[in-house]
């Protein structure tokens, strides 16, 4: 088995190879802004074409012989190589619809997180210790490694990120099959009251980083929108801002990666809903002819859904449980919470709480998160029973508190 890993550190750098970054970040910014250009001229006038990276890296070659574009001849070519190649990608992403692929986006300096990334690891850079060498005039450059890189380097990219450079080095290494060291299953229904209640009964608190820190943001825009835009100050107070957000995305990933993890080490299979996020949180303003209802109280809710990171806790898990030798399963998630899981009976009323599930049919009784997460889990069961798997080789020492007649009063 192959694996594959980022490892991510913060770079010391000192002003020349700062500046001499932050020349390259705009060499690459710059190719993608004029070949989105370049696509879109093309998609207007030719219909549903767009050309491919082979044909955009010969423009490259044509603007640097242009007067106007000879600058690019200072440029790192594997950068723009790289980063004219992540354009085809979100092109090809787009039309082939890829859930949450837009339209590829024009890149403004003051709005996008600059990044280059330097391939061909071994032939064009160097790592000693907690120092990398990288090419196009940087050289040496001290990061604080905080853990040991695993694997062999394949090529690295450095970005800039509230303040601050950052290096990621992607590693492959090759390791035997993985065999899980547990054999049980577990269902997950996830939430805002409780992030992630599991079917055996307990369930992970919500961390609500943004909701933590949101007094402390809006106080720092408050402050950034009195200053005169661009000057000295306000660039200070956006600074502010920026680093309140970096906080923010920390410490959720930061909490992700320890449920993800303690999970995925105690069972071999997880089941969990496949939740349409970006349908879930869509706006209900609606319009001037028909405006919607109960605007704030969606705003709200839509703020707390994408808070929880949802989707992110579940790409964790898929990888995680791949490297630990375990499966996950996404199941439909219609009626999870209002379905009975002793009789069957599927009932809007059996579910008169937020959190309490009582069948109007047969009177089974227990917490609604728990009964969603057993319904999640007997459908991740019953997928594998169609696709001809053998559910008893992940699932055959499921605790007894799965089932109806232990969750609950049955």
């Amino acid at each position: 088995m192959i694996i594959r890993q980022g490892f991510k550190y913060r770079l010391d750098t000192n002003e020349a190879q700062s500046a001499r970054l932050r020349v390259l970040c705009g060499h690459a910014r710059y190719v993608w802004n004029k070949a989105l250009s370049e696509c879109n001229q093309m998609l207007a006038t030719e219909g549903q074409f767009v050309p491919r990276y082979e044909t955009m890296a010969k423009w490259v070659t044509a603007w640097k012989r242009n007067a106007n574009t000879e600058w690019l001849k200072d440029a790192y070519t594997d950068n723009l190589q790289q980063k004219l190649k992540d354009l085809d990608t979100a092109w090809q992403r787009f039309f082939k619809k890829v859930a949450d692929a837009g339209r590829p986006q024009f890149k403004k300096k003051s709005r996008c997180r600059d990044s280059v990334r330097f391939v061909n690891f071994a032939k064009y850079c160097a790592l000693d210790g907690n120092r990398v060498k990288l090419p196009a005039g940087i050289g040496w450059v001290k990061f604080r490694q905080s853990r040991a890189i695993l694997g062999e380097v394949k090529n690295c990219t450095v970005d800039f990120d509230a303040g601050h450079w950052f290096i990621s080095f992607q590693t492959e290494r090759e390791v035997d099959n993985p065999l899980p060291k547990s054999t049980s299953a577990v269902g997950i229904d996830m939430g805002i009251q409780r992030f992630a209640t599991l079917s055996d009964g307990t369930y992970c608190e919500p961390l609500n980083s943004f909701k933590r820190h949101q007094d402390q943001l809006a106080k720092a825009q408050r402050q950034m929108s009195r200053k005169t835009k661009y000057s000295s100050n306000w660039t200070k107070a956006k600074a502010r801002v920026q680093r309140i957000h970096h906080r923010i995305a920390n410490v959720r990933r930061d909490f992700l990666h320890k449920a993800s993890t303690i999970i995925s080490k105690n069972h071999a299979m997880v089941c969990i809903e496949d939740l349409q996020v970006s349908n879930m949180s869509a706006s209900a303003v609606g319009t001037a002819e028909q405006p919607g209802r109960n605007v704030k109280a969606k705003s709200g809710l839509n703020k707390a859904i994408l808070d929880q990171g949802w989707y992110e806790f579940r790409r964790q898990l898929d990888y995680k449980l791949a490297w630990n030798g375990g499966w996950l399963i996404a199941v439909p998630a219609h009626n999870t919470s209002r379905t009975c899981p002793c009789c069957g009976h599927v009932s809007a009323d059996s579910r008169k709480t937020q959190a309490q599930f009582l069948c109007v049919q047969c009177g089974y009784a227990n917490n609604a998160d728990v009964v969603g997460a057993i319904n999640v889990l007997r459908r991740g069961e019953a997928h594998l029973s169609n696709e001809g798997l053998d559910v008893a080789r992940f699932a055959c020492e499921v605790n007894g508190a799965v089932r109806p007649s232990a969750a609950g009063t049955c």
